[in-house]
């Protein structure tokens, strides 16, 4: 009986471990099935998943380069089991079935459900109340990608597609009014479709300005002087429709990558984790999945995120300034000015209105 005793305490910590920590093997397996998912058209459950990891920010930059490669990001690989998790309801026996449906292979579908549902058994609540949300706004699986490769013509393939479709829609529309005969035709101003791309991926890719010119024609791009947004001068930048609410910055920086600065807003962009200027902190905080720190607004980099303490957008080139909206009472903005670091959730923050007043992302 001492034996058994002996035996079960030995082995106990080994099963825990093995529902705590995921093998090479089940991550292989399991981002593979992913990446697969992923070249389908209208794939759900892939489609969900990589919605999710752009919202909260743990696909990075790239989505398509982090969906077709989950096992060489940890934190972006949990996300996903996270989120088809909360695809599944955070019912055990739905996500065993989502599993099975994704080819997982047999021998890992176990292991796979019972290391999820054990890491995120005590946020079940949270997920389905974030699920709620994000359907109000989700449209549907963008799927049917190829393994990343050279630069897309992606502004171009859209403004075809969209041409096409207005193109059949007229010829539809030509279609009844020469069928009826007996009513004369009522000339009908045409719709004005916008059918530009509002995708900023491709601009993470391209690395000359001649390439931003031939994306967006000559006549939409400027140049000026740039600064980054602590007010340091960098050198000079490309601006895509300059002096508008689609005003967007990009500074080349050869093989080290590209900088995207918003500052105006509303803005049309799909920018990188759905972070726009004039979002408030609270959706910034959602984002990151955990407070963060803040420069002392109205001293050297004031109102800049310092410190984004480990969350969701640590080490994904993200900057952010941000802005106090109500100024008027100086008992409470004096709380926030000066030198010194504010935590985000600090209550008069929510008070002084505070948001985004410009958002620079850099690719890596």
């Amino acid at each position: 009986m001492k034996r058994f005793f002996v035996l079960i305490a030995l082995i106990l910590p080994l099963a825990l471990s093995a529902q705590t920590k995921l093998s090479e093997a089940l991550a292989d397996d399991f981002s593979t099935r992913v990446a697969h998912h992923y070249q389908l058209k209208n794939d759900s459950i892939s489609g969900y998943i990589a919605e999710q990891l752009t919202r909260s920010g743990a696909g990075g930059l790239d989505i398509d380069s982090t969906m077709f490669s989950l096992k060489n990001d940890p934190a972006a690989l949990d996300a996903a089991l996270k989120y088809l998790y909360q695809y599944s309801d955070c019912n055990r026996q739905r996500f065993i079935s989502n599993l099975r449906s994704m080819n997982v292979q047999s021998n890992n579908v176990f292991p796979l459900a019972t290391y999820t549902a054990n890491k995120y058994k005590n946020d079940t609540k949270a997920l389905l109340e974030d699920k709620s949300d994000f359907l109000k706004t989700y449209t549907g699986p963008v799927t049917g990608k190829t393994p990343p490769v050279a630069v897309s013509a992606a502004p171009v393939a859209s403004s075809t597609s969209a041409a096409a479709s207005e193109t059949a829609a007229a010829g539809t529309a030509t279609t009844a009014t020469e069928g009826n005969t007996s009513t004369p035709a009522v000339a009908v101003a045409p719709t004005v479709t916008d059918t530009r791309s509002w995708e900023v991926r491709p601009l993470f890719q391209i690395r000359t300005p001649e390439q931003l010119v031939e994306m967006y024609g000559k006549d939409n791009i400027s140049k000026r002087d740039a600064s980054d947004l602590a007010g340091s001068k960098e050198g000079e930048a490309y601006v895509i429709y300059p002096d508008s609410d689609d005003e967007l910055e990009i500074q080349f920086d050869g093989d080290n990558g590209n900088v995207l600065t918003f500052s105006h807003f509303p803005s049309k962009w799909k920018s990188p984790y759905g972070i726009k200027a004039g979002d408030p902190l609270d959706k910034l905080a959602k984002v990151n999945g955990r407070p963060f720190k803040i420069n002392g607004f109205e001293w050297t980099n004031g109102g800049l995120v310092s410190d984004w303490q480990g969350g969701a957008l640590q080490g994904k080139g993200v900057t952010i300034l941000l802005k106090a909206n109500n100024t008027g009472d100086p008992k409470q903005y004096d709380q926030v000015t000066g030198d010194k670091t504010l935590r985000s959730d600090l209550p008069v923050l929510k008070k002084l209105d505070v948001i985004i007043q410009s958002v620079a992302f850099k690719s890596n």
